[in-house]
């Protein structure tokens, strides 16, 4: 549900909600849905381009959003952005981290520099911006975080170097922050995407056939968008799921529940 029609019953008209990442990509359909939810947004990503492109979508929809160029894996630059969108727009009480990165690579001679920049964007960068934002929540005394993770944080993915570790620590940081901060008004949760097409997975589905063959293993048939990703995340950031923490929503379209149905089963098949 987006839109005008969703502005009252999601209940986010006029809070100040960053979008890491959102110069592109999920990032990007997040901060604009959020934006026609009546949320005031920032987009924030080290992406000039991108941000421009965002900057342009949501000047569309009207005024009070701003975009921020910031560095996420770097503690002065996020505090820098915090302070800079305090200021505009007002203290933060939702943030929503998509920054992400991918460096393909087997582990027995994945470079280390490749493994720690990974880590810096996909992990790291999310509890740096969820300290600084965070502190804005407990001066209002509520708050909703979301981490945009992944099925690869649960199903290991071979040869993709860090990137399964990374989100792996994300769904564990959102439980942490669950927890310690849950006494102070803040939620926490993650929404991992399975298969979804996005610049970062574009290569992929440019390849003859990937899409077709994907969408056949999916039960929905389909492969995922990033509005898809966004409905999910709206839910979480409204007060709809205002009992909702710890937790993990799975958008995938019933990829992994598709398990059983590699096994050999004669007479069944």
């Amino acid at each position: 549900m987006t839109g005008q029609n969703s502005s009252h019953w999601l209940g986010l008209s006029g809070r100040v909600s960053v979008v890491t990442g959102g110069g592109g990509g999920i990032g990007r359909a997040v901060a604009v849905n959020l934006a026609q939810a009546g949320a005031r947004v920032a987009a924030i990503d080290r992406d000039e381009r991108g941000l421009e492109v965002t900057r342009a979508a949501l000047r569309e929809l009207g005024d009070g959003h701003v975009v921020v160029r910031c560095d996420t894996t770097g503690a002065e630059s996020v505090h820098a952005a915090s302070e800079t969108i305090e200021k505009s727009l007002g203290p933060c009480s939702v943030l929503v981290n998509t920054a992400a990165v991918l460096r393909p690579g087997g582990l027995d001679t994945l470079p280390l520099e490749e493994w720690n920049a990974v880590l810096a964007v996909n992990l790291t960068g999310y509890f740096l911006c969820a300290q600084a934002f965070g502190r804005q929540m407990r001066v209002l005394g509520r708050g909703s975080l979301i981490h945009i993770a992944s099925i690869a944080a649960s199903h290991a993915q071979g040869k993709s170097g860090a990137y399964s570790v990374s989100k792996a620590g994300v769904v564990m940081l959102s439980r942490q922050l669950a927890s310690e901060w849950g006494p102070m008004g803040i939620r926490s949760n993650v929404v991992s995407p399975g298969m979804v097409i996005t610049p970062m997975s574009q290569a992929f589905y440019d390849t003859p056939g990937v899409t077709e063959r994907r969408a056949a293993v999916t039960p929905a048939r389909r492969v995922g968008m990033p509005q898809d990703i966004a409905e999910a995340v709206l839910f979480l950031a409204s007060d709809r799921s205002s009992f909702v923490t710890g937790d993990e929503i799975t958008v995938d379209g019933g990829y992994v529940r598709t398990l059983m149905n590699l096994v050999p089963r004669p007479g069944f098949d």
